[in-house]
């Protein structure tokens, strides 16, 4: 992982600061857009991204739009004619949707929220295009972070939104896409943060986000503070935070309390005791859906990206996460996972697991053997 100096790096909370941030860059736009998503949803918030998207392409802008075929279904059905009418690229990564199956290749998916503007400005983070009230299910937002980004980090950054696009066309068409891109980035200082750009893939980089978080808790020396979303870490990274919890150091894990894949929750709900009894201290979120996918260490070193910790994300999906190296950024990201703890998060204590009912405690059993099932038939039980 190569940190590169002389970056600005703005945190954006929730689809309240994101869309409007995005919205009034692909405005700004005269060049290219390269816009990457898992789910590009059919509401509010996604017909505000796509009405930008087609002003754009109707003043000549090179928009090119790339969604996953998994998580983009509703895009497909109603969104995409729209815009491909109003003259944006799209391509849909791993169109087909064939019934359930655990087959490696059948379960990989483009799962990163990249944007990148003109190659002046980028967007990463984990927050898809996708209202954040859930359509009014909850009075709370869903919780989730992005950054925007310029600087010399944009030269990684662009690099892999051109590298995927000429990827999925070729594996869509059969044929290389050989129009030039317009707009290479812009790598002039701008700012004084110290940043990072890593992505996962399925074959250079199958590890690269996992390991550089297992660095990162390997050399923790006072505090880790993480938030996930989709939480099922595997036997090394268990390890790591209870290694370093031994240390010392303080550990503090903010999952999911609401989800909308119960499997998973029970699953990691059966963590809960090894961790509790190490000293972690654990926190559920219940406020609304927590989707995050953030954590600050020793309030200086933290990331913001797509990739949960868990077997599907580590090892299957695409992923895409930036890493800053700065105090100010990780003390604003730090504050703002505070205030969420203390506004929408209930701690959990060692007695609170043996308080729960022998049926709770019994399916968290059965729906953490049934997830380690499925990624062993997936052929990804060795590191985890």
């Amino acid at each position: 992982m190569q940190f590169l100096a002389g970056n600005a790096v703005a945190l954006l909370e929730n689809g309240e600061q994101y869309f409007p941030a995005l919205e009034a860059e692909i405005d700004a736009a005269g060049r290219e857009i390269f816009l990457q998503t898992y789910i590009f949803d059919d509401d509010r918030s996604g017909q505000r991204i796509a009405a930008a998207l087609a002003r754009a392409a109707a003043r000549g802008v090179a928009v090119k739009l790339m969604v996953d075929g998994f998580g983009g279904r509703p895009f497909v059905a109603r969104i995409l004619p729209r815009l491909r009418a109003a003259g944006v690229q799209v391509l849909i990564y791993r169109r087909e949707l064939r019934p359930l199956s655990l087959r490696r290749h059948r379960l990989r998916r483009m799962h990163r929220k990249v944007v990148v503007i003109d190659g002046r400005v980028a967007f990463v983070g984990g927050i898809n295009v996708v209202d954040d009230f859930d359509a009014g299910l909850l009075a709370h937002p869903r919780f989730d972070y992005a950054v925007r980004v310029e600087g010399p980090l944009l030269e990684p950054i662009v690099a892999s939104a051109q590298r995927l696009w000429r990827l999925v066309a070729w594996a869509s068409f059969r044929r290389r896409d050989s129009q030039p891109f317009l707009a290479p980035p812009r790598v002039e200082p701008v700012g004084e943060i110290r940043a990072a750009f890593l992505v996962r893939d399925n074959l250079r980089y199958r590890h690269a986000i996992e390991d550089a978080y297992l660095d990162a808790i390997a050399g923790a020396r006072d505090e880790i503070v993480l938030a996930n979303a989709y939480f099922f870490p595997g036997r090394r990274f268990r390890q790591a935070l209870v290694d370093a919890a031994a240390r010392g150091v303080r550990v503090t894990l903010l999952l999911q309390g609401l989800s909308d894949h119960p499997l998973q929750v029970y699953a990691t709900r059966a963590l809960y005791p090894m961790f509790l009894a190490r000293g972690i201290r654990l926190f559920e979120y219940h406020r609304s859906h927590l989707h995050a996918k953030v954590a600050v260490i020793d309030r200086r070193w933290s990331t913001v990206g797509s990739s949960n910790i868990d077997a599907f994300s580590l090892l299957l999906a695409r992923e895409a996460n930036v890493f800053v190296d700065d105090a100010g950024f990780a003390a604003r990201l730090r504050a703002s996972l505070e205030a969420a703890i203390c506004a929408g998060a209930r701690e959990l204590k060692p007695s609170d697991w043996q308080r729960l009912p022998l049926l709770r405690r019994g399916l968290s059993w059965l729906a953490y053997q049934v997830v380690r099932l499925a990624i062993g038939i997936a052929g990804y039980g060795g590191r985890h």
